[in-house]
């Protein structure tokens, strides 16, 4: 791997799928983008590791997470030197099947791990360093919808830890349910699941993102929509409206939603017909205003940046650059799309004050 990275560059690593899991990733990739562009220039493998399909970072120190999205799933931490290089600093079984996506709490202490084809919610806590021990908790979750072959139980796919307090949201694609859960931040423990947001059957809510303006946006993979809800009290979620994520003829699984730092425009990535779907978000509606083909096959994540978007393309095995107009909101390609094995997810990575 390249480490000779001029200031004032940024990284932005690559989750890809690897044989374990049918994919052609060799682990946790290295980019580095340029502030001033936008532009990508792949670095190498930081990292390998079994199909690290989803990243997260520390919010306090040079620690990057793994999932492992294998069989018996697997959890692995990185401590992060300052010139991108990962070392590992310890793995651990998530209690789990499949681990899908990850997340840690505000204050530092504990990493949650969604466990997708099992259907629950992983607690570890986080030592001094950052490592994570053995799970102190595994939260179960119940229930199916009508679809017989994507439904058959609970499919745990984003837990969402919230930015302000002890409550912790998980899109549930099996049950179309988001569960709120307790976090007890002294003994790790989640409280039993309640209905947060009650979603249309077959909807199989993927990901959810909290707006600037108090807004819930979740995308049904199985619906192919984009939904947003308001808090009602009691911690449940009030369904407000809803608009399909793409007006290409044929089926579409969308798989991220995202948005500006102003909230004025947010975006979906839709697999199927291979585009992002540009919304002018009012508050209240989503309008869309403009659908792009995002130059590569199965979208699987997207991340925004200033004024770039970056589109993982999982099946092309390339991430697309696109630039993002400030008046419209629209995204249009800019140069050639970097090829990377299997990506599966984009962590843009955070410089953390006094890293080594």
């Amino acid at each position: 791997m390249d480490r000779d990275v001029a200031e004032p560059a940024e990284f932005l690593y690559v989750g890809c799928y690897t044989g374990e899991t049918g994919g052609d990733g060799e682990g946790v990739a290295l980019l580095r983008r340029d502030p001033r562009t936008g532009d990508l220039t792949r670095l190498g493998v930081a990292a390998r590791t079994p199909s690290p399909s989803f990243l997260a970072q520390h919010p306090t120190l040079p620690v990057l997470y793994a999932c492992n999205e294998l069989e018996a799933g697997t959890v692995t931490a990185f401590a992060v030197a300052s010139d991108g290089g990962l070392t590992q600093l310890a793995t651990r079984p998530t209690g789990g099947r499949e681990p899908c996506h990850l997340a840690v709490t505000p204050d530092g202490r504990h990493l949650m791990v969604a466990n997708y084809s099992s259907g629950s919610v992983a607690v570890h806590p986080l030592d001094v360093d950052g490592a994570p021990d053995e799970h102190c908790d595994l939260l179960d979750l119940a229930g199916n919808g009508p679809d017989a072959e994507r439904q058959s139980g609970p499919h745990a796919h984003m837990v969402a830890p919230d930015p302000n307090g002890p409550d912790v949201l998980v899109c549930d694609l099996g049950s179309d349910r988001v569960w709120r859960s307790r976090l007890d931040a002294v003994s790790g423990r989640l409280s039993p699941p309640e209905p947060a947001v009650h979603a249309a059957p077959g909807t199989g809510p993927r990901h959810l993102l909290r707006s600037p303006d108090g807004a819930l946006l979740l995308v049904g993979e199985l619906a192919g929509d984009l939904a947003w809800y308001r808090a009602a009290g009691g911690g449940v979620w009030e369904r407000r409206g809803d608009v399909p994520a793409s007006t290409v003829a044929g089926r579409n699984l969308p798989s991220e939603v995202a948005a500006g730092r102003d909230g004025r425009f947010v975006y979906v990535a839709n697999r199927g017909p291979d585009t992002v779907s540009t919304f002018a978000w009012d508050a209240e509606t989503a309008t869309m205003v403009a659908e792009v083909p995002t130059g590569g096959s199965w979208p699987r994540h997207m991340v925004l940046l200033g004024n770039h978007l970056y589109v993982a393309n999982e099946r092309s095995h390339t991430v697309t650059v696109f630039r993002i107009d400030p008046d419209t909101g629209a995204p249009q390609v800019q140069g050639d799309p970097v090829t990377e094995s299997s990506p599966t997810c984009l962590l843009p990575w955070r410089r953390i004050a006094n890293a080594k």
